[in-house]
């Protein structure tokens, strides 16, 4: 019977996956990773990784009559997670940190700790599918179109994609939820969680203080023409098109534009200033052809999570770097997010826009 680890993080998702591939057959151990502490991260229903979501995966192991165990990689997520975010943040990107905890922790720490255990499979609740075709390993779009989470799972490799199970692929969240009721999950009616797990209450400007240990400094607004409109409270509590909470009188209504960490300023402009044709990204990962194109192609792109795709010239720089130029021009582009560039439900692979 072969083996698998089940990530399971509390909810239902990842719960009904442990109930299917327990019905496959495999020999299932259910695996929660605490990433953080509870006691100084004060979660709420809204974000994973409680103390809360804990009891619940270890309440289904136990109905599912399998092991549960949770693994420790707080100094893992603390290192590859929490500080880039911070990181990035104070240099004026907007990061997702969800991404690198796919990347870093369930397809890379919790990957390595499988393999230690001689463990051959990794099966999480993602709504994205897996296939093999000509003896490459391609991603795709989940069935269920509303909770496709491919986006966030552009950069994983061949061999995780070869020792990775999506049992959700193919189903929807009315589905999934059905199965849950049926088998008598306490989780079967929890919401799907929202927030960043470590900045549950969504203020981001107050974790990093509080994670620094100082505050950020004042600076500058600006416009687009470099006139100076009123003072800042410290660049990491602004977004590129934010429009709200920025204290400035105007006629017309203002966004974040950009922010410029060196000279510690904000630039504001209007609504249509925030429209971008092309853009550059780096740290590409081709996951469906495994090296660089050697000319440019057509594709679509999608540079939010669940944002409608948009069609777009995708020419390679290097190796790892692309440019990208849209057919037509999309709002809020911002540094630090990534671009994933599909072919129909096929995922071509992504990275980090700067």
């Amino acid at each position: 019977m072969s083996k698998a680890i089940i990530a399971m993080s509390g909810g239902v998702d990842s719960s009904v996956s442990a109930y299917i591939m327990k019905s496959k057959g495999f020999d299932c151990i259910g695996v929660t990773m605490k990433l953080f502490s509870n006691e100084s991260i004060a979660a709420s229903q809204r974000t994973c990784c409680s103390a809360e979501d804990t009891e619940d995966a270890r309440s289904v192991c136990i109905k599912l009559g399998i092991p549960y165990y949770v693994f420790n990689f707080t100094s893992d997520f603390e290192n590859r997670v929490i500080e880039k975010f911070a990181r990035e943040y104070e240099s004026g990107a907007t990061p997702n940190p969800c991404i690198d905890c796919n990347r870093y922790l369930k397809f890379g720490r919790l990957f390595q700790r499988a393999k230690e255990l001689g463990i051959g499979t990794v099966a999480t609740g993602h709504y994205a599918r897996i296939r093999e075709e000509n003896g490459r390993m391609i991603l795709l779009k989940a069935v269920d179109a509303k909770k496709d989470q491919s986006y966030v799972l552009y950069a994983m490799t061949q061999e995780q994609l070869r020792h990775t199970n999506f049992p959700l692929g193919e189903m929807t969240k009315e589905q999934v939820r059905e199965i849950a009721a049926e088998q008598g999950f306490y989780n079967s009616a929890k919401p799907d969680s929202q927030d960043i797990c470590f900045v549950p209450d969504g203020n981001y400007g107050s974790f990093l203080e509080k994670y620094r240990g100082r505050p950020y400094p004042n600076g500058d607004f600006v416009n687009t023409e470099g006139s100076v409109l009123g003072k800042h409270r410290g660049i990491v509590n602004y977004t590129v098109g934010q429009r709200r909470g920025l204290g400035i009188s105007s006629r017309s209504r203002l966004y974040v534009c950009e922010i410029d960490n060196r000279e510690n300023k904000v630039i504001l402009g209007t609504n249509e200033e925030l429209f971008k044709k092309e853009f550059d990204v780096k740290d590409f990962n081709w996951i469906m052809f495994g090296t660089a194109p050697d000319k440019p192609f057509k594709a679509a792109v999608r540079v939010r999570y669940h944002q409608k795709e948009q069609e777009a010239v995708i020419s390679p720089t290097g190796e790892n770097t692309a440019h990208i130029e849209l057919k037509n021009s999309m709002r809020a582009v911002t540094k630090g997010q990534a671009a994933v560039v599909y072919d129909g439900d096929f995922v071509i692979g992504g990275g980090t826009i700067f």
